[in-house]
């Protein structure tokens, strides 16, 4: 069974005696009630607040729900001197706003709801209800609290720097408010990542400190990077300004080692130069240098790739003794340091 608000019809049930007039409140039956939505959430700005929450799409009676004709929000404010962890919470009365299909394009649909007026050193509790009709409304929500307190700035000189292996973060300390007042609590830093410059993560736990290095990366793969500057009032966490996004690419600039038990050995076709084949699995290939007697310096003779560990020198010069040496190159093209050269026998 389908319900809306609009294709409800409810029958009253008259109870009374002859003569008397008197007839009972209409009586909804709990089938069409909603279910009591059970996601409400909040995101904090330097703005306000924004309340978030989906549409319920059935009754408590487990019929499907095409309409919600209004949601009631309900909103508690306590000082934080007068805070009572045993006491009630003294919600007030509701703010109606309006509601409408419970589905968008197949998908469920989000409700939002957006608020600035906020006190400082005060906390906010918030619940909601739902309804098909003005009688029948469904049980609260869950409910949301947090302190309000004038947010920290936004904060300066954020800046990422790649190196292999990790990326650095850096910026300055947050010492104002969103006011340009003083921050007279400590102010914390939550850093945050992605990988496609949406959908950031959280890295870790807010940092005092004004650094950060991540190490979980991949070299050659871009990262984008995000800082906000918090503060903590108890357990709540007061989210404030939140750096533009910034990104980098580590990159390998390590070599690999020197290539081990390098040899030179003279046949009749030339001399061959052999090595040990490396473990290392970041070597691509191996580069060949020959100097003759008289040459002060080394010349590139020939490359060749992994997994190959031999190289036959066919041009060899004629009447005088050669020496060879052999670099290790990465797929970065990074070059290892020439090996100790070595002669034929």
């Amino acid at each position: 069974m389908r319900f809306g608000f609009a294709s409800i019809l409810i029958v009253g049930i008259t109870i009374g005696l002859s003569g008397c007039g008197y007839k009972t409140e209409p009586v909804p039956p709990q089938e069409v009630i909603p279910r009591p939505i059970d996601d409400l959430s909040y995101t904090i700005d330097d703005a306000g607040v924004t309340l978030k929450w989906t549409y319920p799409e059935q009754t408590i009676g487990g019929d499907e729900l095409t309409d919600i004709y209004s949601f009631d929000v309900y909103r508690a404010v306590v000082p934080i001197a007068d805070l009572c962890e045993t006491c009630p919470i003294p919600f007030g009365e509701p703010t109606e706003i309006p509601g409408g299909v419970t589905a968008d394009g197949g998908k469920r649909r989000a409700g939002e709801y957006q608020t600035a007026l906020l006190r400082p050193n005060h906390k906010y509790f918030y619940k909601m209800t739902s309804r098909i009709s003005w009688w029948a409304a469904s049980d609260d929500s869950n409910i949301v609290s947090f302190v309000w307190q004038t947010p920290p700035a936004v904060p300066a000189g954020f800046a990422v720097a790649a190196r292999d292996g990790s990326i650095m973060l850096n910026w300055q300390p947050v010492t104002t408010l969103v006011d340009g007042t003083s921050a007279d609590q400590q102010v914390l830093y939550q850093v945050s990542r992605s990988e496609g410059g949406k959908d950031f993560t959280a890295l870790g736990d807010p940092l005092a400190a004004t650094q950060f290095t991540d190490t979980n990366v991949v070299n050659g793969k871009k990262y984008f990077y995000k800082v906000q500057s918090l503060m903590m009032v108890g357990a709540d966490r007061i989210s404030g300004g939140v750096t533009e996004i910034a990104d980098a690419v580590p990159l390998d600039s390590t070599p690999p080692a020197v290539p081990a038990a390098v040899k030179a050995t003279a046949t009749k076709k030339g001399n061959r130069v052999y090595w040990d084949r490396p473990s290392d699995r970041s070597v691509a290939a191996h580069r060949v240098y020959r100097r003759s007697k008289n040459q002060a310096k080394f010349e590139l003779i020939g490359e060749v790739a992994m997994p190959v560990s031999i190289y036959l020198d066919e041009n060899v010069p004629a009447d005088t003794r050669v020496y060879y040496s052999v670099t290790a190159v990465d797929s970065s093209d990074n070059e290892s340091a020439p090996s100790k050269e070595v002669t034929t026998r």
